[in-house]
C-alpha cells in the first residue's frame, strides 16, 4: 500500500469540508430567498396547535437547511413573546425532522451513476453561476444560488470521500470505528463534541456520511454517532438562550431535553438489538442512504413517542428553569437571534414598527386632550411615553441595520428601506405630540384660553389628521394599497382645511374676538398637526411605491 500523505489527505478533506459548508449555506439562503413570504405564511398557521407546530418546524428547517438555525430562531421567537412554550415544542420537534432533508440530498449518488457528486457538482455549479450572473428576475436568481450551493455542497462531499478513501487500508482507523460501535457512549460522546463544535447536525451527518463512502463506519458506530449528533445540535440553542428570557431558555432546554430523551431510548435500543437480534450487522459497513434512514427514522419515532408527553416537557423545564418572563415597556417583537432567517426577521420588524407607530398615535391622542383639559397628569404622560418612543426609534433602527447586513432578496431590501423611513416619521409625530404637549403647558401656565369656535375647529382638524395617521397605519399593516390610497385624499382635505382654519384665525385676530397669545398658540397647533397628516401620507406612499415598483419587476 502506497505511503499516505497526511498533510495533503488533511488539506483535501478540510477544504471538502469547507466547501461542503459553504455549500450547504448558500443554498439555505438562497432557499430563504426564494420562498420568503411562503415562510411568514407558515409561521402564520401556527397556532396552539402542537401537531401543526411540527409541520411548521419540518417545513421552514428543510427550506433553511439547519435545525440549530431554526431552534435558535424558536429561542428568539419565544424571547419576544411571540411564541409560547406550548407552541415551542411542536416546532423544535417539527425542526429535528426537517434536518434530515440535507442527509438525504448527500445519499442521491447512491441511487443512480447520473445523481454521484462528482457528476452532479459541475452542472449545478455552471447552471448556478448562469442564472445568478445573467438572470434579470430575482427569484430566476435565487434558484441560481439554490443550484450554486447543491453543486458546492455536492463538490465538498466528493472531495471529503475521496481524501478519505486511503484511509479505509489503515488497520488503526478500521479499528478506532469499531470501538465507537462497541461502546455506546464513546461514540456518541463523539457524535455530539463534533457536532457541539461545528454547531451544525447537518454538516457532521455529512461527514459521516463522507466517512462511510470511504468504507470505513460500520453501521453500530453510525447509529451510535448519529445519537450524539442529535444531541450535539442543542449547544447552539443552550448557547444562543444566554442573556434571553426565563421562556427562551427553556425552550432550548426542552430542545435539549427531548433529543437527550430521545438518545437514551434508542441507544438502549440498539444495544439490545446488536447484542440479542442482528449481531451480524454491528461491523457491517453502512451506506449513505443508510445512514439518512437512521437519522430520519430516529428523528420521526422520537417524535411520535415523545409527542403526547409535550405538556410535561414544558412543565419539567419550568421546574427546572424557574423564574418569572420580566415585563419590558421596551422592545417586545424583535430579537437578532431572528436575523439569521430575513423573512421572520423583516415581518417581527414590522409588528414592532406599528408597535411605534399605535403609541405615536395613541401620544397624540393623549396630548390634544391634555389641551383642551389642561390636565397635568396627561401631559406627563405625553412627555414619559415620547421618551419610550425616541428609546424605540434608535433600538428598532439598530435592528434595521443589522438586518440590512444580512441576505436580503430585491423585495426584502426595498422593505427594511421603507421601515427606515416609516421609523423616522413615526418619531416626527411623537415629536408632533410633544410640541401640542408643550403648548399645554403654555395654555396652563398663561391662563389663556382658546373660544368654542376655536376648540371646535381644533377637535375637527385633529380628528381627521389623527384617523389620516392611523389608517396609513393600518395600510402598512396589511400592505393593502387601497387602504393606502385613502390616507391621501384626508392628507388633503386636513391641508385645505388647514388654510381655512388659518384664515378663519386670522379674521378673528383682526376682529379682536380672540387673544393674540393664544391664537399664537392656535396657529403652533393646526400646523402641528396638518404636519402628523403629511408624515402619514409618506407612509402612505411606502406602500404605493412598493407595489408599484415589484409591479414593474414582474
Amino acid at each position: 500500500m502506497a505511503e499516505i500523505n497526511w498533510l495533503e489527505l488533511g488539506l483535501n478533506f478540510l477544504g471538502g469540508f469547507g466547501l461542503f459548508l459553504f455549500g450547504m449555506e448558500f443554498m439555505g439562503k438562497g432557499l430563504q430567498k426564494a420562498a420568503g413570504s411562503k415562510m411568514k405564511n407558515l409561521l402564520g398557521i401556527l397556532t396552539s396547535n402542537r401537531f401543526l407546530g411540527v409541520l411548521v418546524g419540518a417545513g421552514v428547517t428543510a427550506l433553511i437547511q439547519s435545525s440549530s438555525a431554526t431552534t435558535v430562531m424558536i429561542v428568539g421567537f419565544v424571547n419576544a413573546g411571540l411564541m409560547s412554550l406550548t407552541q415551542a415544542v411542536g416546532v423544535i420537534m417539527g425542526a429535528n425532522i426537517g434536518t434530515t432533508v440535507t442527509a438525504w440530498i448527500v445519499s442521491l449518488g447512491e441511487w443512480t451513476q447520473f445523481l454521484k457528486p462528482s457528476v452532479l457538482a459541475p452542472i449545478f455549479i455552471v447552471a448556478g453561476v448562469g442564472l445568478m450572473m445573467f438572470a434579470k428576475k430575482s427569484q430566476a436568481r435565487s434558484i441560481g444560488q439554490i443550484l450554486f450551493g447543491f453543486g458546492g455542497l455536492f463538490l465538498g462531499l466528493d472531495m471529503m470521500s475521496g481524501a478519505a478513501k486511503p484511509l479505509s487500508g489503515l488497520e488503526g482507523v478500521r479499528n478506532l470505528f469499531v470501538v465507537l460501535g462497541s461502546n455506546p457512549f464513546l461514540g456518541i460522546l463523539t457524535g455530539a463534541v463534533v457536532t457541539a463544535i461545528i454547531q451544525s447536525s447537518s454538516a457532521s451527518v455529512g461527514i459521516l456520511q463522507a466517512l462511510a463512502l470511504a468504507g470505513l463506519v460500520p453501521w453500530s458506530s453510525a447509529i451510535y454517532i448519529i445519537l450524539g449528533q442529535n444531541i450535539g445540535t442543542c449547544v447552539t440553542a443552550l448557547l444562543s438562550s444566554i442573556g434571553a428570557g426565563v421562556n427562551a431558555k427553556r425552550a432550548a432546554f426542552i430542545h435539549f431535553l427531548f433529543n437527550l430523551i430521545g438518545s437514551v431510548i434508542f441507544m438502549i435500543l440498539a444495544i439490545i438489538a446488536f447484542q440479542f437480534l442482528v449481531p451480524q450487522y454491528q461491523n457491517i459497513l453502512i451506506n449513505i442512504t443508510d445512514i439518512s434512514i437512521v437519522h430520519t427514522t430516529f428523528n420521526l419515532l422520537n417524535t411520535l413517542i415523545l409527542f403526547p408527553f409535550a405538556g410535561t416537557l414544558v412543565y419539567l423545564a419550568e421546574h427546572i428553569i424557574k423564574g418569572k418572563e420580566q415585563s419590558e415597556e421596551g422592545l417586545q417583537h424583535l430579537d437578532e437571534r431572528i436575523i439569521e432567517t430575513p423573512s421572520f426577521a423583516i415581518e417581527n420588524a414590522i409588528k414592532e414598527v406599528i408597535r411605534m407607530g399605535r403609541m405615536a398615535s395613541q401620544n397624540v391622542d393623549t396630548a390634544i386632550n391634555a389641551l383642551f383639559e389642561r390636565d397635568e397628569k396627561k401631559i406627563q404622560q405625553v412627555f414619559d411615553r415620547e421618551r419610550s418612543i425616541n428609546a424605540m426609534q434608535q433600538s428598532i433602527n439598530m435592528y434595521l441595520v443589522k438586518l440590512s447586513n444580512a441576505s436580503l432578496s430585491e423585495k426584502e431590501h426595498l422593505t427594511v428601506t421603507g421601515l427606515f423611513h416609516m421609523v423616522s416619521d413615526i418619531e416626527r409625530v411623537g415629536d408632533h405630540a410633544d410640541n401640542i404637549a408643550e403648548l399645554a403647558v403654555s395654555l396652563k401656565e398663561q391662563d389663556l384660553k382658546f373660544s368654542e369656535q376655536a376648540q371646535k375647529e381644533l377637535k375637527d382638524i385633529s380628528s381627521i389628521a389623527l384617523n389620516c395617521f392611523e389608517t396609513a397605519l393600518k395600510a402598512y399593516e396589511f400592505s393593502d394599497r387601497s387602504i393606502a390610497q385613502q390616507v391621501l385624499p384626508l392628507e388633503m382635505q386636513v391641508d385645505k382645511l388647514e388654510e381655512k382654519l388659518r384664515s378663519r384665525h386670522m379674521k378673528r385676530l383682526v376682529e379682536e374676538r380672540c387673544d393674540p397669545l393664544a391664537g399664537i398658540l392656535f396657529l403652533d397647533m393646526i400646523s402641528n398637526v396638518e404636519r402628523i397628516s403629511d408624515h402619514a401620507s409618506n407612509i402612505a406612499m411606502l406602500i404605493l411605491d412598493e407595489n408599484r415598483i415589484l409591479a414593474s419587476e414582474e
